[in-house]
């Protein structure tokens, strides 16, 4: 049982990752393709994702798998904040670990391979082993059905979003899944050890993910900053990429694929870097597009202290609606 005890501080920083995390995905994929948990969820990925490692040379499956294994703990510098904002960002945030940290974690691994010793003391030629195989592991078993992953968090964003629209963090812990329970102001959750957490004005950053089996997973040092990966309700057949109806296809030949896709990834409000990550596209490219969008009534853009934020304007929204579930578009003269 982990218990997570809130400040009133710890509740105002509270809040929900804007995007998949790609360690903390690729960690926990590792940990499931190595059991036979969730068979009736995962089987069909885990068939599929073994065909693509076979590609992947052998010595950098080892060293992923012997990394995150099943059973026990695994380093904590395999999943650095960097992540957020993408996997090259998360991997040299990884390979810039400091040495003293590398030995210091890999002491949690239980019986772990003598091979292993290079890592931990830090050999550059060791860290460059590392995150060619953390890219070659994520290319084979997750790019290919990242869009998947990326619709279940967004779908799970958006339940959260509507939980503190309707009762604030109190309702968005009461909601988080049959596996923890919000006594205010204590978080109780599923976990492999008794443990008493402490957020003391810290805030908690909740991390939605697919790949996150059935209780919640965090760091292993509290003094890091508080992170809890918690799993997502995923829907049938999750790993299949969404496939676009009729209206879909038509708002794509009217908008082009690329504006289309930035439209779509508007529709509850964000930055340019995160229409960025959702649509899988550059920045540069996202502001092109919201340009023109923003030109032709779409969308409206607004300034949020720091940032510019993207919206829907109702012209846009009606757009959406009107392509995603009633007939073809049609454009008169």
């Amino acid at each position: 049982m982990l218990r997570v005890h809130f400040t009133h501080q710890d509740l105002l920083r509270t809040r929900v990752a804007a995007a998949p995390d790609p360690l903390w995905e690729l960690v926990l994929s590792v940990n499931l393709l190595a059991t036979r948990q969730g068979r009736a969820v995962f089987d069909a990925w885990r068939a599929q994702a073994r065909v693509g490692l076979n590609r992947v040379p052998r010595q950098q499956l080892h060293l992923v798998r012997a990394l995150a294994p099943p059973r026990g703990s695994f380093p904590d510098f395999l999943n650095p904040a960097e992540a957020s904002e993408g996997l090259p960002e998360g991997v040299r945030a990884i390979l810039s670990t400091p040495r003293r940290r590398l030995t210091r974690e890999m002491n949690v691994l239980t019986a772990a391979p003598r091979w292993l010793r290079p890592l931990a003391d830090g050999e550059p030629s060791a860290l460059e082993d590392l995150g060619q195989a953390l890219h070659g592991y994520f290319n084979a078993a997750l790019a290919p059905y990242w869009s998947a992953v990326r619709a279940q968090i967004e779908a799970d964003r958006a339940v959260r979003a509507r939980e503190i629209l309707r009762g604030g963090v109190d309702a968005l812990l009461s909601t988080l899944g049959p596996s923890m329970r919000w006594r205010p102001p204590v978080l109780e959750t599923q976990y492999p050890l008794q443990r008493e957490w402490r957020l003391e004005g810290r805030g908690l950053l909740l991390v939605p993910s697919v790949f996150c089996w059935q209780a919640p997973i965090t760091l292993t040092d509290p003094s890091l900053p508080p992170v809890l990966v918690y799993p997502v309700a995923r829907t049938h057949r999750w790993w299949l990429p969404p496939q676009g109806g009729t209206g879909s296809r038509a708002l794509a030949r009217l908008l082009g694929h690329g504006r289309a896709a930035v439209l779509r990834a508007l529709e509850d409000g964000c930055t340019t870097s995160e229409v960025a990550r959702r649509a899988g596209v550059t920045p540069a490219t996202v502001s092109e597009h919201v340009r023109i969008l923003r030109e032709a009534g779409l969308v409206a853009s607004v300034r949020d202290r720091n940032t510019v934020v993207h919206v829907l304007t109702p012209l846009g929204h009606s757009l959406l609606t009107a392509n995603r579930s009633g007939p073809a578009l049609t454009v008169g003269g």
